[in-house]
Parts: C-alpha cells; sequence; structure tokens
C-alpha cells in the first residue's frame, strides 16, 4: 500500500456546514452595528479553508482587522454551540466509509479553522473512534502545511495522503511534501489531479 496515512480537510471533505454556519453566524452578527449585510450560505462557500483573517477581510472589507477579530471570536462561540447540537450535512456514505478505511490506515483531520471547530465535527456526528489525531491553526497557529506536517511528525507517518475539495488544500499538500487527492465533491474546482467523486472512492484508490 503506497499511503500509511490518510489526513483529511475538514469543510467540503468531510461534510459542509454552511447552512448551520450561516445561521449561528447571523445569530452572532444580527446586533453588531456595523455589519451591513449578513453572509449568504454562497458568500461562506466562496471563503470555506480560508484563515480567520482573509475570510474576515473577504467577507467584511470595510471593517478593520481589530473588528474583524472581535467578530469572528463571537462568530466562533455561538457556532460552537450550534453546531455540536445541530452538526452539518455529512457526505453521503462517509461514516460506513471511515469505518473501512480506519480498519486499513490511520486517518486524521488538519483544517483551518478555530480550535473547537473539528471537535464539535467529531462530538455532533460520533466520529471520534475513527480519527487517530488532528489539528488545527486555531490550535498551532501554522499555516495549514506546517500542520499537515506535525501530523506527520507526531504520528510517525512516513507517506500519507492529504485530501482535500480547494487549491488551498492542493497548496498546502505541496509545502508539506506530501501527495494530493482532490475531494472534487466540495467547494473547489482543480484540474489535473487525481480525484474522487465521492468520499467512498478513496477504498477503490487504495484497492488501485
Amino acid at each position: 500500500m503506497k499511503y500509511d496515512g490518510i489526513i483529511f480537510d475538514l469543510d467540503g471533505t468531510l461534510w459542509d456546514a454552511t447552512q448551520p454556519i450561516m445561521i449561528s453566524w447571523g445569530m452572532a452578527l444580527r446586533d453588531a452595528p456595523d455589519v451591513k449585510t449578513l453572509p449568504t450560505r454562497e458568500q461562506l462557500e466562496s471563503v470555506m479553508g480560508m484563515t480567520a483573517e482573509n475570510l474576515m477581510a473577504t467577507l467584511f472589507p470595510d471593517l478593520s482587522p481589530e473588528r474583524h477579530l472581535e467578530l469572528f471570536d463571537l462568530c466562533c462561540q455561538v457556532e460552537t454551540d450550534y453546531l455540536r447540537k445541530h452538526g452539518g450535512q455529512l457526505y453521503p456514505h462517509l461514516e460506513k466509509t471511515l469505518d473501512r478505511l480506519s480498519q486499513r490506515l490511520p486517518l486524521f483531520i488538519v483544517s483551518n479553522c478555530n480550535k473547537e471547530y473539528i471537535p464539535c465535527f467529531l462530538d455532533a456526528h460520533k466520529l471520534h473512534s475513527y480519527f487517530k489525531d488532528w489539528e488545527c491553526i486555531g490550535r498551532t497557529g501554522r499555516p495549514k502545511g506546517e500542520n499537515i506536517q506535525l501530523i506527520a511528525q507526531r504520528n510517525g507517518l512516513k507517506a500519507p495522503v492529504y485530501v482535500g475539495d480547494t487549491t488551498l488544500d492542493q497548496e498546502a499538500a505541496k509545502q508539506a511534501g506530501v501527495p494530493f487527492i482532490h475531494a472534487a465533491y466540495g467547494f473547489g474546482q482543480i484540474s489535473g489531479v487525481e480525484e474522487i467523486k465521492e468520499p467512498k472512492d478513496l477504498l477503490q484508490l487504495l484497492e488501485d
């Protein structure tokens, strides 16, 4: 087998949480006097995978970096409670696929998110048992490429693969020096790379 571990991105790869994020951010921002328009689902989809700084600057270009940080922290607090209770939309056959994959290889998550976001995903959908470890920029302060490397080093991986849905994920995998598989069902479009149309396609890739 050419891989000794699979590292997943989260948004657009394991789940689609844009609808509950839109609802929870609307709850958090509805009384903010300087937020004139609440972000739509389409706007949130367009910033998935970005760091908090770039995400907020894209959604609220007229506000200051300091205000971006304040609003992001507020949104994350409300989002955390909402996601733990309501979860997101898992991609088709995800849990069954994770179960089968985890019997063959250790699984991990690396995402550009706040430190509570991945636990929310695991808690809401009771998926802790399938993943050996996870990391994010909200916990380390490091970019995604470095966090992929950190997961590999921490878990003794010599030949991991990173699965993600955007060009940002592809670039992070390149920076980490690991191969990349495009989750073509997610939020980004990438050509000329190995891809899967749904999570269960990974099972066939491991056989090839």
